[in-house]
């Protein structure tokens, strides 16, 4: 989908089409751009922009809040239509996935026109003002490559024919996959293009990467197979990160509820994927450029949001007394982040023989299925009741393990 969380907004308010949107977490002075309409990247304007800056290269930019649940449902409703061209639809990210048609070839005779039968069909059956930009090759990888050539509402097909053509206007880190890192170190080894990428021996690319993914490489480029489409990969890890304005780090309090608020979001995300972790990190970056890092094993796995709250706490408070420093958390603070992983499942957690917590976590199920279905807001913990919440729902590109 192009433009994905802006062209949504445009989608729901008719007064934003064809103006430059900025979508925002926030909009103060010091918001930060998370996505562009089309219109404003034409502009110049551009992802992880600052709001004033943004503001400055185009006048008359819309900053507007983001509405994570609208842009979720969206997902939803897109992902439902590529599922009536085909069974074997894999989400990638909340605006990207891969519709498999290898089992269709009989039953779609050119794959161009399914291609244009499928924007036909965002546009009547999810919004007019939707559009995206399709990739067809015989693997994920090259898909993807073909639908990041041409942007907006673009349709590029990728075969043995036409790869090389398209490879050569390319450089490396066009490829998806490939960072300015990746690209030094091919590119050390005299691997300079992508061309050059396609006709490396899979022996030299192997050495070169110093693992399999080498070998992919050559995969993907050769039409060798596919090894980009996984089905069942589950959360290796859960995070919860929030940048902190000025206002939002003035007091204590309204740090702590940030903190708490992160570990409720984390405690979400564990109700419903069902399962519960067994190692938490928690980690800090000052606009000092200082950091602060804590990570802990539990010998008993944990899921309450509350109780992770509260081992961050007395972590912090313990570090602060043994080392007779100010808080952790300050006003200096730029940015905190919660990560939970080593996950297991909620069926296969022991039980503990001195405290009997199955009403517990029967409660915490109980309350995100009421939540789900009737608002999440219509039902809350009184530590989450705030006059002025600090903590706002913003959903990642990558966010889509939730639905």
């Amino acid at each position: 989908m192009n433009s994905f969380f802006a062209s949504c907004e445009q989608q729901v308010n008719y007064w934003l089409r064809g103006r430059p949107v900025g979508v925002c977490v926030y909009t103060g002075k010091h918001g930060c751009i998370i996505a562009p309409s089309i219109e404003a990247k034409n502009r110049g304007v551009k992802t992880g922009m600052r709001l004033d800056e943004a503001i400055d290269l185009c006048p008359d930019l819309v900053p507007i809040e983001t509405h994570p649940n609208r842009y979720r449902e969206y997902h939803t409703k897109i992902i439902a239509v590529l599922r009536t061209f085909s069974d074997d639809v894999v989400p990638k990210s909340i605006d990207e996935a891969v519709v498999d048609l290898t089992n269709y070839q009989l039953a779609y005779k050119d794959m161009q026109q399914v291609a244009k039968d499928i924007k036909q069909a965002i546009r009547e059956k999810v919004g007019d003002y939707l559009k995206c930009s399709i990739g067809i090759a015989p693997n994920v990888f090259l898909a993807k490559l073909a639908s990041d050539i041409q942007k907006p509402d673009g349709l590029t097909i990728i075969t043995p024919d036409s790869i090389d053509d398209i490879l050569k206007t390319l450089s490396l880190t066009d490829l998806p996959g490939i960072g300015y890192r990746m690209a030094d170190r091919l590119q050390s080894k005299g691997i300079n293009t992508p061309i050059q990428l396609r006709y490396a021996s899979p022996d030299h690319l192997r050495i070169i990467c110093k693992s399999i993914i080498g070998w992919h490489w050559h995969i993907r480029l050769n039409f060798g197979g596919e090894v980009d489409l996984a089905t069942q990969e589950g959360n290796k890890s859960m995070s919860a990160m929030r940048t902190i304005s000025a206002d939002q780090r003035q007091t204590s309090e309204r740090l702590d509820e940030l903190l708490q608020s992160l570990c409720l979001t984390l405690e979400r995300r564990m109700v419903r994927q069902k399962v519960f972790c067994q190692d938490l990190s928690f980690s800090c970056r000052y606009h000092t450029g200082k950091t602060f890092n804590y990570e802990v094993h539990f010998p008993e796995p944990k899921q309450d949001g509350i109780e992770l709250y509260q081992i961050i706490k007395d972590r912090l408070a313990r570090f602060q007394q043994s080392h007779h420093c100010e808080p952790v958390l300050n006003e200096q603070l730029r940015n905190m982040n919660v990560v939970v992983f080593r996950f297991i499942p909620t069926d296969v957690v022991p039980l503990n023989l001195f405290e009997d917590n199955k009403r517990k976590n029967k409660f915490r199920q109980t309350l995100y299925d009421l939540k789900a279905k009737f608002g999440a807001d219509k039902l809350v913990r009184a530590t989450e009741l705030r006059d002025n919440p600090i903590y706002k729902d913003v959903i990642g590109f990558g966010n889509i393990k939730d639905l």
